[in-house]
């Protein structure tokens, strides 16, 4: 089957769009590619198509559950084999999934770059016949990124165990110094290809308005714009509160951030997917993976530290082509604020090896000695016991793990697990249980083994399908069973880990490289610094700012952002004057014209560009002399 004639089969499209073909052309004649797609772009048949095409597996590195959920779903109902491997799943559950990727014939399989260098995994992967990689939100694989994640260095390892699968790599937000950097980190080989779609949304308005009174505008413009809407905060406190704002003041908004648990989060994202809520106040944990294509409207209440994160935010709005709105308020101290996160982010160096002496001293470890060691962490109780903030700490171990002395985890999964504390044949002769929790009782003993003499993994995803359960009832179960001492349930958290990477150092002896340290910051400061000249901009047009960050030259104004609606005191548009002035100069610039002869050249409006010439001329920006204007 041709490309064309699998979309058609599978996706009911007739043709391809923007640069989807040109992708799928490259991987399928088997180029490493990087595609840079904006949000909404298309992404996922860049390799689905090609995939399908290919004979043997396509394997997805994503960081993204909500995304491999969603899309193994979509491709099942489609009629096409397709698994994730997450957090969360037993043993057992791994291993029938990865046997099911060598003899099953599947075509997909997802997975998160954690579980690379696993040994179950790369044990499994030597049997599988991958007909390709692709590399999902691809800019987290480079240190010059604004979202670096270290567990997708692993990546360039398992291209050594496939030499001859080509990568695709894929992501909607990349400097020209973070694409080198993504080619670079997955070791592209010669011959390889880029290609860029343009990141101009036509559709997409970007307003910020300057406000002291952030709680009020949100109002004013949520009134003022219908539809359904993304707000964002900085921290989940201000989630909580925002979203009550909004309730008490007639409209419907639920909360969402990293630290709720997977139940209330798809609850919440359900009823705000649904329409149930027309607002989703949210920390930027939510939106990746996320198909809604009618959202008019996101606003941030808070200022992002960089422009990729902003961009990337923003362009969840109106992604079914229509007239959407992404709107940024900008107070007067959020400059304060940006500028103390280079702070928070880069504490001095003196300071990151009193954390790693203080750790030293938290887990009493000897001189020497350490390497390979593995701790749980309460970064709260570290913090109290020796006086440090949490956001300092955190950033201090973020730079560690990066110079090579230890591994941060800050957000491992933890597997709910359970013991039964009753013999089986005690078990058995319990009479007094009602239907669900006998059903759930036997689905347990029936898919878990070893349960009455060690702690099992379970899954609670994997019961709720089974039983016919909700997760509340389930775990509610759990809990009631564990008060009457019949078993011992362990629900599933978050837990911070430390690994020492090297054995313990006396802390004069740390090196903070200049690679690790100065031009992380750098890169960094610079990075804030586009986010607040964006903010401030009064003349430049939003649009173009944005364009002109990720290297897109673009030659005319939005005329939809506030800059360019914004009046001139020629009495045009913002936006307008400034595409005039641009095109006289340019004229001007390289020969000199009689007035009648310029107007004859500008394909604009005679009048407004006489408005532009006089004013130019009254600000000699230009000159005139016997009728012929010159610059």
């Amino acid at each position: 089957m041709t490309y064309l004639e699998i979309l058609k089969q599978y996706w009911g499209y007739d043709n391809f769009r923007g640069i989807q073909e040109e992708i799928i052309n490259s991987i399928g004649e088997g180029h490493d590619t990087l595609g840079l797609m904006p949000t909404g772009g298309g992404k996922s048949i860049t390799f689905q198509v090609p995939a399908l095409a290919k004979e043997g597996l396509c394997l997805v590195v994503t960081p993204l559950i909500a995304l491999m959920k969603d899309q193994v779903r979509n491709l099942r109902e489609r009629g096409i084999k397709a698994l994730a491997i997450y957090s969360g799943m037993t043993r057992e559950e791994i291993l029938v999934a990865l046997e099911n990727c060598i003899f099953g014939d599947y075509k997909f399989l997802y997975i998160s770059p954690e579980r690379l260098d696993t040994e179950i995994f790369q044990t499994k992967l030597r049997h599988m016949k991958v007909s390709m990689i692709t590399v999902d939100e691809s800019h987290c694989i480079s240190q010059w990124g604004y979202d670096f994640r270290p567990a997708y260095l692993k990546i360039a390892d398992i291209r050594t165990l496939l030499p001859n699968v080509p990568v695709l790599a894929l992501t909607a937000t990349a400097t020209p110094e973070v694409v080198k950097d993504i080619q670079l980190k997955l070791g592209f080989r010669e011959g390889s290809q880029t290609f860029r779609m343009s990141f101009e949304r036509k559709n997409l308005a970007y307003i910020v308005r300057h406000t002291e009174n952030k709680q009020e505008e949100l109002l004013h413009i949520l009134n003022k714009v219908n539809g359904s809407a993304i707000v964002y905060t900085r921290n989940r406190k201000r989630t909580r509160e925002v979203a009550e704002l909004l309730c008490n003041n007639q409209i419907t908004a639920t909360f969402y951030h990293a630290g709720l648990n997977n139940d209330v989060k798809d609850q919440r994202q359900k009823s705000w997917l649904t329409g149930e809520h027309r607002v989703m106040v949210a920390t930027n944990a939510f939106g990746m993976g996320i198909d809604k294509p009618d959202v008019r409207l996101v606003v941030h209440v808070d200022m992002p530290d960089s422009p990729e994160a902003y961009f990337q935010e923003a362009g969840r709005a109106g992604r079914d082509g229509r007239k959407a709105y992404a709107v940024l308020l900008f107070a007067k101290s959020d400059k304060t604020n940006l500028n103390k996160r280079i702070t928070d982010t880069f504490p001095d160096k003196e300071y990151i090896r009193e954390v790693y002496e203080d750790l030293n001293y938290y887990y009493q470890m000897a001189m020497g000695d350490g390497l390979g060691c593995t701790y749980a962490f309460n970064i709260d109780e570290f913090c109290r016991n020796f006086k440090h903030f949490p956001i300092q700490v955190d950033s201090a171990l973020k730079i560690l793990t990066r110079a090579g002395y230890l591994e941060y985890t800050d957000e491992q999964d933890n597997a709910s697990r359970l013991i039964f504390l009753l013999r089986r044949d005690e078990l058995y002769k319990l009479q007094e249980f009602d239907s669900d929790t006998e059903k759930l009782l036997n689905i347990i003993l029936r898919s878990y083994t070893g349960l009455f003499t060690d702690y099992a993994y379970i899954n609670e995803e994997s019961l709720e399908i089974r039983t016919g359960l909700t997760r509340q009832q389930i775990y509610d179960t759990l809990v009631m069973l564990t008060k009457r001492r019949i078993l011992h349930y362990i629900p599933r958290k978050k837990t911070p880990y430390i690994i020492y990477t090297r054995e313990r150092l006396e802390k004069k002896y740390l090196h903070l490289s200049r690679e690790v340290y100065e031009d992380r910051k750098e890169s960094y400061v610079a990075r804030i610094k586009a986010m607040l000249d964006y903010a401030s901009a009064e003349e430049n047009c939003r649009s173009r700012m944005l364009l002109r960050y990720f290297g897109e030259k673009n030659e005319h104004n939005c005329m939809q952002c506030d800059v360019c609606l914004q009046k001139h005191q020629t009495g045009l548009k913002e936006g307008e004057f400034q595409e005039l002035k641009n095109q006289i100069l340019e004229k001007l610039n390289t020969s000199s014209y009689p007035v009648a002869e310029l107007l004859s050249q500008l394909n604009a409006d005679k009048e407004k560009v006489n408005t532009v010439i006089s004013f130019l001329l009254s600000e000699e920006i230009i000159h005139i002399k016997n009728g012929i204007l010159s610059s």
